[in-house]
């Protein structure tokens, strides 16, 4: 599949400050909040009608509060929100506010406009440190506390909360995505932004509400009363803030409201009718672009005891545990060897970088979705841990002609906001960043570095929550068809689950239940090679035809380089060669020959090294998910032989309480944090961080669906 055509970087907003300091939008010329007071117009019109109070106050010690905001702007609505929740939730409860911008603020604008708030002055600096370097189109999860987080939409109000929603059942009305508790209807006013307040955005707020949701706005106009009805809200017009005679505030009562009088005629609504959806069900065409009914659970599973248990304590493995673990859940990881990180995670040093490209797809898309992620996730060991790593910026090399044009398609995709994320470096800059002579330039990214995955391993599963057990290898799984897993190991003993994740690699296949998913090994060697006194020099990573990192103690207690990797298919050997020690010298004589001459006499059967065996995927994306019955799926999709575009209105059969996460290749260290948490999400039902598109491009039941329409199952 492919994304929607790429519509260019994204367009800041552009400000204009006032003489009290206040921003103001030069393309719709109104202001972001009111003059009077901002926070306090938050509060009267967002907090208070939503009655966010005594609901948070009200919620269980475990419950997930949801928030959907239209027009993130400076964050003071989040904001205040937060430091609500602060004040009145339950300490065991979680926040969850998902919030679109079509025009996102840069940093620079973002921290003085946020300046006018001192007494938000502690959460928004929580929320500047990790507001994305690169505010690019898409979906953005910041995890800013423990228990509360932000899914900040770069996009049109209406596609971008539309991307929530998988595709539902044919035979069913009711949409599949998260549900809101409450909306902040915010964004510049009808009268000057008519686009955004659509009939399509409504509509696509009624499909996310809950019974019982309410919405609350600044405005009273009648295309937004109307707008709310039409998506199933009672709508009441209230007193406004300051000057502002009236507001709205509303709740979904799930049924269609008569028009207002003093109305805008209804534009066409988006909802699909039943009458629409046979119809849809004999054209063949899909009702949500890009998405479709086989990613709904046919049977979603119900959890009364929050508890799984994880196969593989390699980084996809610990993240998924970590992930569940900070959302309440008991977790177990079940390693078959003696520590964490003994296969393919295992490597001293690795370097955190994504693939970039130019191109609008899924597998782009996803590494600059999960690079950003992994930025934030990794701040913390870096932080904490400075044995285990070092945000020492990596420089990626153009060392090609084909990279160099690669990187300049970049340049020109990206656009000038990228800088904080990636910058372009000619070989001057980048020798003078790496503190040693190189003859390429390329991309340098300032808050990228190395890290130990085993420690970081180690680092993610020290959680009161998690518990990990060694020497137990998984051989068979199975289900009581409901409520629990029965996982057996090479002993005999069982181990009962009500949710079990395969985040074992390429050894996912040993199971039933994910047998038919095409993985492959890749194999792997990195080479030790001791520091000398020009590569101690070394200050940062550097990637092309292969990579090192600067020196580390934790390899042999001297200061000693870990260089590679080579990159060998269908190869099985489990033990290092010294050919491929001498390709690792080569690479790095070729590419870093200021660095390789002071190696080049180092005879390759006398060094040290380590292999591993990268676990991919045909399409080189992992796969993150439920666990489909391929059975079911090839019986209930059959039609998809003849007929390849075809839409069948039925959902997904799967296993219930079963997922897989795996397929991560050499990036596991940039990919598996995104991967964690979208995998953490299908499990709880929470909002997906990433598209619906992303879902099902990341999908392990996509590969049986592709077999279908490509007529070989």
């Amino acid at each position: 599949m492919s994304l929607p055509p790429d519509p260019g970087p994204v367009q800041q907003a552009e400000l204009d400050w006032d003489e009290d300091g206040q921003p103001l939008s030069r393309a719709f010329g109104d202001v972001y909040f009111s003059r009077i007071n901002g926070l306090a117009e938050t509060r009267h019109v967002f907090l208070q009608h939503n009655q966010l109070a005594e609901r948070f106050a009200q919620l269980h010690p475990t419950a997930v509060f949801t928030i959907g905001e239209t027009g993130f702007g400076s964050g003071l609505n989040f904001l205040a929100a937060w430091q609500l929740w602060v004040e009145t939730a339950p300490a065991g409860a979680r926040l969850h506010f998902i919030t679109t911008e079509k025009y996102p603020l840069c940093r620079a604008d973002l921290i003085r406009a946020l300046a006018l708030w001192p007494e938000l002055g502690a959460l928004a600096q929580i929320l500047i440190t990790q507001y994305p370097p690169y505010v690019n189109a898409g979906f953005h999860r910041l995890n800013l506390s423990q228990n509360v987080s932000l899914t900040l939409i770069i996009d049109d109000a209406a596609t971008g909360l539309e991307q929530l929603l998988l595709a539902p059942p044919m035979h069913t009305q009711v949409p599949h995505g998260p549900k809101v508790d409450a909306w902040f209807l915010d964004g510049f006013a009808p009268a000057k932004n008519p686009q955004m307040w659509s009939s399509e955005l409504f509509s696509t707020i009624g499909k996310l509400s809950r019974a019982g949701s309410t919405a609350a706005t600044f405005s009273a106009a009648g295309i937004v009363k109307q707008g709310l009805r039409q998506a199933g809200f009672e709508v009441f017009k209230v007193s406004g803030f300051g000057r502002k005679r009236d507001m709205i505030k509303a709740q979904w009562v799930g049924t269609t409201q008569p028009e207002d009088a003093d109305s805008r005629a209804p534009e066409t609504r988006s909802g699909i009718t039943q009458a629409e959806r046979a119809a849809i069900a004999i054209s063949g065409k899909t009702p949500l672009a890009g998405v479709a009914p086989w990613l709904v659970v046919r049977t979603p599973p119900t959890y009364p005891i929050p508890a799984a248990t994880i196969i593989g304590g390699g980084l996809a493995g610990c993240h998924s545990a970590r992930a569940l673990a900070v959302r309440g859940w008991q977790v177990t990881v079940i390693e078959r060897d003696a520590r964490l990180a003994a296969g393919g995670s295992g490597n001293p040093q690795g370097a955190l970088y994504a693939k970039l490209s130019p191109k609008q797809e899924p597998l782009g898309a996803f590494n600059l979705a999960a690079l950003q992620f992994a930025l934030r996730a990794y701040a913390g060991i870096w932080r904490e841990q400075p044995t285990a790593g070092q945000a020492c910026g990596l420089l990626q090399l153009a060392h090609t002609p084909a990279e160099q044009q690669l990187h300049e398609r970049l340049q020109q995709s990206l656009g000038e906001y990228v800088q904080d994320l990636v910058r372009f470096v000619d070989a001057a800059e980048a020798s003078s960043l790496a503190q040693v002579p190189l003859a390429h330039g390329g991309l340098f990214y300032p808050g990228a570095g190395w890290l130990n995955p085993p420690a970081v391993c180690q680092w993610l599963v020290d959680h009161p929550s998690i518990r990990v057990v060694y020497h137990t290898e998984a051989l068979e799984l199975i289900s009581d068809g409901a409520t629990h897993w029965d996982i057996t190991d090479l002993h005999g003993t069982v181990t009962r689950s009500a949710a079990v994740v395969i985040a074992n690699a390429r050894d996912a296949q040993h199971f039933a239940q994910s047998a038919h998913l095409p993985l492959k090994t890749i194999r792997g060697q990195v080479s030790y090679l001791p520091a000398s006194q020009l590569s101690q020099q070394l200050a940062t990573v550097i990637c092309g035809d292969g990579y090192i990192a600067p020196a580390t103690s934790a390899i042999d207690q001297t200061p000693m380089h870990c260089v590679g990797a080579t990159f060998n298919l269908q190869d099985k050997e489990p033990a290092p060669r010294s050919s491929d020690h001498a390709s690792n010298l080569l690479k790095i004589h070729t590419h870093l020959p200021a660095l390789g001459t002071y190696w080049q006499h180092l005879k390759p059967e006398e060094l040290e090294g380590r292999v591993g065996f990268r676990c991919t995927t045909p399409d080189y994306l992992p796969v993150i998910g439920p666990a489909p019955k391929a059975a079911d799926f090839i019986e209930d999709y059959a039609a998809l032989r003849k007929n390849a575009q075809a839409v069948i209105p039925q959902a997904g059969s799967y296993w219930p309480g079963l997922y897989i996460n795996v397929g991560h290749g050499s990036r596991g260290l940039a990919y598996t944090p995104l991967a964690a948490e979208l995998l953490a999400c299908h499990i709880t039902g929470e909002a997906f961080p990433v598209s619906s598109e992303l879902v099902q491009a990341l999908h392990p039941a996509r590969f049986l669906i592709r077999g279908l329409q490509r007529n070989r199952l």
